[in-house]
């Protein structure tokens, strides 16, 4: 068994996905290739995962590098699985840009990686990557998994499934700690509890939650959740209003969902930024305190003495765990809906429960949302069937149009503002050499 994984230079992401291979019972004398196009960073995480190997699995997996693009088949080269989690651009120049270009046409945003304009242009110069990708995966490795995880989610993923050959799920982290996150926010402790979730990446809605005895927990946690917030600010304020509002908790952060809807960044009301605790411009915040805080972290994964790897929540190991041993798992996946949530489109890419085993991967069927649901989902999946639509088309027109039917932006912008900030964002993205010309 062969895993290869793109933009392995994600050293503490690699050690996570990884880590957590190298600790299963099922997958002890596999091979593992590392490809990146940063060579310092790829050896940092050659260096981490051959730690991890020797000490956890006794050095039984081959590990190989493989830096540029000139050696991606190579590392690809009869993969079972492929692990993607590249970023196109880093923090300078392409997230800069995302986020000042924008700010100077009066539209902010907290993360901008998975919708709004920040979301587009991520999707519009990572897809030809991806396309490279999926080129050589079908030449070298076509019966392989192409496990996404690079942002945005839906975007990326979608376009996988639907334009090329290549045999490809989508996974996230925060499916596997939505309750989690909702009874910390409220001080519940909670133990035995079941869940039922689905809708779209970043969107996907707890839609059912029992306790051990099977009842249900949300007339609770809806009385709670209206106490919370109205007792002060604090950190995840949205999706509590979520709750208050729409009747069901989300599965991403508030700083997320605060720019996937038109109701709390606006500029004819400054005064919510602060009522709901919004971070603005979060994401290249973030940014800036990890690189600053990397090399600190490279020190003590890399060159201290005694190395440590806890399995981690993300759900990698445990599906190629499932396929190779039949042992069914299940897990929140993104595939394409095809009728699966009945009053979403079918090609949007949806966030379901999915079984893995010995036959693959079977997501389950959903039925219908909650129409208020569905309705706030479908204001997501519209920007992200278009923007799909534009790498494909290369026409300007459908970025335009993917723009003008953001909500946030659509609610901030007049048209014609849209049309000129793409025009700028594009122009910028070529000219840094991260995106492909648009006419």
């Amino acid at each position: 068994m062969k895993i290869t994984f793109l933009g392995a230079g994600s050293t503490v992401f690699c050690k996570n996905l990884l880590g957590d291979c190298l600790l299963s019972e099922h997958m002890n004398d596999f091979e593992i290739a590392l490809y990146d196009i940063d060579a310092e960073r790829l050896e940092e995480s050659y260096i981490l995962i051959d730690k991890l190997n020797k000490k956890y699995n006794a050095g039984k997996a081959t590990i190989g590098k493989f830096c540029g693009v000139e050696n991606r088949k190579a590392a690809l080269k009869d993969s079972d699985f492929v692990v993607n989690a590249v970023q196109i651009g880093g923090y300078e120049p392409c997230t800069v840009i995302d986020f000042e270009i924008p700010k100077k046409y009066g539209l902010r945003q907290t993360i901008a990686d998975t919708l709004g304009i920040g979301g587009i242009m991520r999707a519009l110069r990572t897809i030809p990557v991806m396309q490279d990708f999926a080129n050589d995966i079908e030449e070298v490795c076509p019966n392989a998994l192409f496990l996404n995880y690079t942002n945005p989610m839906a975007i990326l993923t979608g376009y996988m499934q639907r334009h090329t050959n290549v045999n490809t799920l989508g996974l996230c982290h925060s499916v596997q700690v939505c309750a989690k996150s909702l009874f910390e926010t409220l001080g519940m402790e909670v133990e035995g509890y079941t869940e039922k979730i689905a809708g779209i990446n970043h969107m996907a809605w707890l839609l059912e939650i029992k306790d051990k005895d099977g009842n249900d927990m949300y007339p609770l946690i809806k009385q709670k959740a209206l106490e919370k917030n109205a007792s002060g600010v604090h950190d995840n304020m949205v999706r509590l209003e979520y709750i208050n509002n729409f009747g069901y908790y989300c599965t991403e952060s508030s700083e997320h969902n605060a720019e996937y809807n038109p109701f709390y960044i606006k500029s004819k009301y400054p005064e919510l930024i602060e009522k709901y605790g919004i971070p603005l411009d979060e994401y290249p915040r973030r940014c800036v305190n990890q690189i600053n805080e990397w090399k600190e972290q490279r020190d003590n994964l890399i060159h201290g003495e005694d190395i440590q790897h806890e399995r981690s929540r993300e759900y990698t190991s445990r599906i190629i765990e499932a396929m190779i041993t039949n042992k069914p798992f299940k897990f929140g996946g993104n595939v394409i809906n095809n009728g699966l949530i009945t009053n979403l489109p079918p090609k949007a890419c949806v966030e379901v429960p999915c079984i893995a085993d010995g036959v693959g991967i079977t997501p389950t069927y959903v039925g219908e949302l909650p129409t208020q649901l569905a309705a706030m989902n479908v204001t997501n999946v519209n920007p992200q069937l278009l923007t799909i639509e534009a790498a494909v088309s290369r026409k300007r027109e459908d970025i335009y149009r993917a723009a003008m039917l953001d909500p946030h932006t659509a609610a901030e912008l007049s048209i014609d503002d849209i049309k000129k900030m793409c025009d700028e964002l594009i122009e910028a993205h070529h000219a840094a050499g991260y995106m492909l010309e648009y006419k």
